[in-house]
């Protein structure tokens, strides 16, 4: 049996007019990083064809123009590519920009830090200081418009999903699992465990960019009082207070 965490590029279709090349079949650093790269690689040199392409935790996915290519021509240029990044693993390439995010933590804005802080077995404080000195990177976007996932914390932090579903998070709520944060762009149902917020809204169709994150930029969260966020929360570009730095 094959170890799962190898680089092992695979080719599958998906939908009627895309091809997704999956990396590995576990979010290990080395597939994330892998993918990152050829999604880089192929929004700078796109196949012949291409009509969008969308990264993902482990994998690429790229739609294309049937009048243009094929789905069997745009596989084979796409694994020959992933294949000599497999060959080679990289680490991961250095964030082009980083956000620093501010973040209310625990009481109503992160109803669930105690529980998570007592599982990875630390005190609160330890906790949000752990999430607030982790490099952390946009490892995909997804569910939602621009909503984010965004890691990897420490081992410790390897938590599964809640056994039953949290009726509702808000708009901005930041949650825990799996060694990820997942900061959400509307309220919403989620089997994850709520330990801060943000004032930060990933999705609004009036900016200039609705969509203002980016998969591969380094994330710093800071940590705020309750207080601070209600102000924050309330800022008119939606940004809750967030800096962003471009890096080269």
């Amino acid at each position: 049996m094959s170890d799962p965490t190898e680089l092992t590029p695979t080719a599958l279709p998906a939908g009627l007019d895309g091809v997704l090349i999956r990396m590995a079949l576990t979010p290990a650093p080395a597939a994330m990083a892998a993918a990152q790269m050829l999604a880089a690689e192929l929004d700078r040199t796109p196949p012949k064809g291409t009509v969008e392409i969308a990264p993902g935790l482990v994998s690429v996915l790229v739609r294309f123009d049937a009048a243009v290519t094929t789905r069997d021509q745009l596989a084979k240029a796409m694994l020959r590519r992933a294949s000599v990044i497999a060959n080679d693993p990289p680490g991961l390439p250095d964030p082009a920009r980083r956000w620093t995010i501010p973040a209310a933590f625990g009481g109503d804005h992160g109803p669930q830090l105690g529980e998570v802080a007592r599982t990875v077995g630390q005190s609160e404080e330890a906790a949000i200081d752990e999430i607030c000195s982790a490099d952390l990177r946009i490892l995909a976007i997804g569910f939602a418009p621009g909503q984010p996932y965004v890691g990897l914390l420490p081992e410790a932090w390897n938590l599964p999903r809640m056994s039953e579903l949290n009726p509702q998070v808000p708009a901005g709520a930041l949650v825990s699992a799996v060694r990820q944060l997942v900061m959400f762009t509307a309220a919403s149902t989620t089997g994850w465990r709520q330990i801060a917020q943000t004032g930060f809204r990933c999705f609004d169709p009036g900016r200039d960019q609705p969509i203002p994150l980016r998969p591969g930029d380094a994330i710093r969260y800071t940590a705020v009082s309750a207080s601070d966020m209600a102000g924050l929360m309330a800022t008119t570009d939606g940004l809750g207070g967030a800096r962003l730095e471009v890096l080269r």
